[in-house]
């Protein structure tokens, strides 16, 4: 099942979503994809309630995050051993956790803006999990995969110098408004079938910056979120950023960023794919 936000920002329907085109509304039985829907399990029962409703097109209707503000978004640093050779750092032998601010979120297609005084912002493609229940201290693997709702595309956005030349968090260069574009649907992993072969990719105005696959993740989605259960409760509808693969702007040669007037354009297979216009601060 995929799972999408219609309508203008802060104003999104939940609905779910019939074929690439097509969606059924499921607004009046679901207030919204956020943390109380999460909880209370009705995600099972969406395919019994909206069996039998007539699907309309979605048009030109502008898609939201495919989950309501989250609350925490959690990221993982350094997750793909490819990408942590192209920026010269060890793999990590523990997941590199840093937090993202919750309003960063919105749509796959909103524009992004580049920060004010941002002399570094980069792209980097990453499959996002959304929590189904809340955990904490869970006990495996197994367990971990049970609490995951689903998967996303999302765009974890960075001011390299904020969060690296600037000492402390890398909180500091990942929160800025604009920088967690996030589906353009919610797949729920029955659908995703084998989350660790998935391609991936981003291009900006229309070159291929990142090629790459789940595949070599150093930590999976499972391990991931069991191993921040043991450190903090996940809370239904909690959305955690896994890592990148390799192509960042920071790890090319002379190194390349975003000023304002590029397109990006990125997707992970069976996720669905995102389209940005980015604009510079005050333009």
């Amino acid at each position: 099942m995929r799972l999408l936000r219609l309508g203008p920002a802060g104003s999104e329907k939940p609905a779910v979503l019939v074929d690439d085109d097509t969606y059924v509304d499921v607004s009046d039985i679901v207030h919204d994809f956020d943390e109380a829907f999460f909880a209370s399990g009705r995600l099972a029962e969406l395919p019994g309630l909206v069996a039998g409703r007539a699907a309309q097109p979605i048009g030109d209707q502008r898609i939201g995050a495919p989950i309501a503000r989250p609350h925490q978004i959690l990221c993982i640093g350094l997750n793909y051993s490819d990408h942590a050779a192209e920026s010269g750092m060890e793999v990590p032998s523990e997941p590199i956790l840093f937090t993202k601010s919750p309003n960063t979120l919105q749509g796959p297609n909103d524009d992004v803006i580049v920060p004010k005084d941002s002399a570094k912002t980069d792209w980097e493609v990453e499959l996002g999990i959304v929590i189904g229940s809340r955990a904490s201290y869970l006990a495996d693997e197994a367990a971990a995969e049970a609490a995951i709702a689903g998967y996303v595309v999302t765009n974890d956005l960075s001011e390299r110098e904020w969060q690296i030349e600037r000492k402390g968090q890398w909180s500091k260069g990942k929160s800025a408004p604009t920088f967690n574009p996030a589906g353009p649907w919610l797949v729920t992993p029955d659908e995703v079938g084998d989350v660790l072969a998935l391609d991936m990719f981003l291009d900006v105005d229309g070159v291929r910056r990142q090629t790459g696959s789940t595949s070599t993740m150093v930590f999976s989605p499972a391990f991931i979120v069991h191993y921040l259960s043991q450190f903090m409760t996940l809370e239904p509808g909690d959305l955690i950023n896994t890592g990148t693969p390799p192509g960042v702007g920071m790890g090319m040669n002379p190194p390349q960023y975003l000023h304002g007037g590029e397109v990006l354009e990125l997707g992970i297979q069976k996720l669905g794919s995102q389209r940005q216009r980015v604009l510079p601060y005050g333009g």
